[in-house]
């Protein structure tokens, strides 16, 4: 009997992925997701730790699924409520005794055992809570991965090592842990065969890969080379990086690898070596822009996203000003910036010289205005120029079909359906607010448009 299985994703590209991966769990049971919790007989809400007030968003949106879960028993069924992920296993605890309708809480190092947990809930009464550390027998469990469409995501490495005064990542996603190399190309190849012409790794610190054994795949950039390898994958991307574990090789992996997309995200978080000191981020401005420098002369169509923290504990305004100051030195392609909030249990969040709200809010807006500029400037470089993009989607209007150019940005051209999953040519004409407007001139396919152009 088919089971339906709604998984509400917060968060970053890793719990995308843990949560493809939590269908791909409960497939052999009969489950198939389903675009909607009403009426489902499993909601899994894979919760995200990083923004403000997240554990508060997730007991709002467990009240409004109390209302479902009723209306499914007031017809004999049963919806089991379960939450994932980051504020799952930072307040697992909390969860369970603030939310009664909550069937089950499991982390982020737990969900290949799903299967056992859902048994689990179907025996006993209360909350089942499995909030262990087992990463390194999660990635073993876990069925052959299988791709939903052009792009996907391909887990590498997680946890983290470095303890960012503001983070909660290594206390909720443990250490820093690897992958095998030959674990991680049968996964890439399983993607490829099912549809898979792009493919993002994805880690904490994904440049801190350190794959087991010593040959050359045990280095971020020694795993690119050995996926390259691999026909039919034609694009390969990875985040998110640290700028202190950015290594020479894979500095050189840039300027060599066709496939290795020309766009790095490389966050700095602030412009002043003070407030990276107290971040802990272990790297100060000069070495950020050495490394930035370099990256550019391996590659000269190498573009940059970062991330930005403003109001962190004790920041000023001159070390605001050095943060504008390093934006307009480096002129990013994208970036995400915040206001800092507290986050419990991170040391950032016991510091007694927190920042105003109001003077937090106006250097954000500064600060964003100027990254939005450098985005657009960059965005309007790209018209007049040919490039290549893969078409993942229906576009906007009919007739339209929409992808991404080698530098993440949505682009939209008039082309058949059948450009659906392939890399195709396109002439830039315009920038949009939230995309770029081409013309297909791909023969492949341009031939084929203009075909159905004149038979209707």
């Amino acid at each position: 009997m088919t089971k339906k299985l709604f998984i509400r994703t917060y968060g970053c590209q890793m719990n995308v992925y843990d949560s493809a991966r939590m269908a791909d769990v409960l497939a052999p049971l009969g489950y198939r997701s389903v675009p909607s919790a009403d009426d489902a007989d499993l909601v899994i809400l894979n919760t995200c730790h990083i923004r403000e007030k997240a554990s508060e968003k997730v007991f709002s949106k467990l009240g409004r699924l109390r209302v479902a879960q009723e209306a499914k028993a007031a017809i004999g069924g049963r919806m089991v409520l379960a939450v994932a992920g980051c504020v799952a296993q930072a307040e697992g605890e909390e969860i369970t005794r603030r939310a009664n309708n909550v069937d089950l809480v499991f982390g982020p190092q737990a969900y290949h055992r799903l299967p056992e947990m859902i048994a689990e809930v179907a025996r006993k009464t209360g909350t089942v809570l499995e909030t262990d550390f087992t990463v390194e027998e999660k990635f073993d469990a876990l069925p052959p991965a299988s791709a939903t469409g052009p792009s996907a995501f391909l887990t590498i490495q997680e946890g983290c090592d470095k303890f960012c005064t503001f983070c909660v990542v290594p206390y909720t996603r443990g250490a820093e842990h690897s992958r095998a190399p030959e674990a991680i190309e049968a996964e890439a190849r399983a993607l490829v065969r099912t549809g898979a012409r792009e493919i993002t790794l994805l880690g904490q610190n994904v440049n801190a890969y350190r794959g087991i054994g010593a040959d050359s795949a045990a280095t971020l950039a020694g795993l690119v080379r050995r996926l390259s390898d691999i026909e039919g994958l034609e694009r390969i991307r990875y985040t998110t990086s640290h700028p202190r574990d950015v290594r020479d090789d894979l500095i050189a992996a840039h300027g060599e690898l066709p496939k290795l997309m020309p766009m790095i995200h490389l966050p700095v978080q602030s412009g002043s070596n003070r407030i990276l000191t107290a971040m802990n981020r272990r790297h100060s401005i000069e070495d950020y822009l050495r490394t930035v420098e370099k990256l550019r002369g391996a590659r000269s169509d190498l573009v940059l996203s970062s991330d930005f923290i403003v109001g962190f504990p004790g920041e000023s305004d001159a070390d605001f000003e050095a943060t504008l100051d390093l934006v307009d030195s480096v002129e990013y392609a994208q970036a995400y910036s915040f206001q800092y909030s507290p986050r419990p249990g991170t040391p950032a969040a016991m510091l007694d010289d927190q920042v105003a709200v109001p003077v937090k809010a106006e250097r954000l807006a500064r600060l964003q205005e100027r990254l939005n500029h450098q985005q657009d400037r960059f965005n309007a470089t790209m018209v007049g120029k040919t490039i290549d993009v893969l078409f993942d989607r229906p576009g906007r209007h009919p007739g339209q079909m929409a992808g991404r150019s080698p530098y993440l940005q949505a682009v939209s051209a008039d082309a058949p359906e059948s450009i659906y999953g392939n890399i195709a040519a396109v002439r830039i004409d315009a920038c949009l607010p939230n995309s770029l407007a081409a013309t297909l001139v791909d023969p492949r396919f341009a031939t084929e448009l203009n075909s159905s152009a004149n038979a209707a």
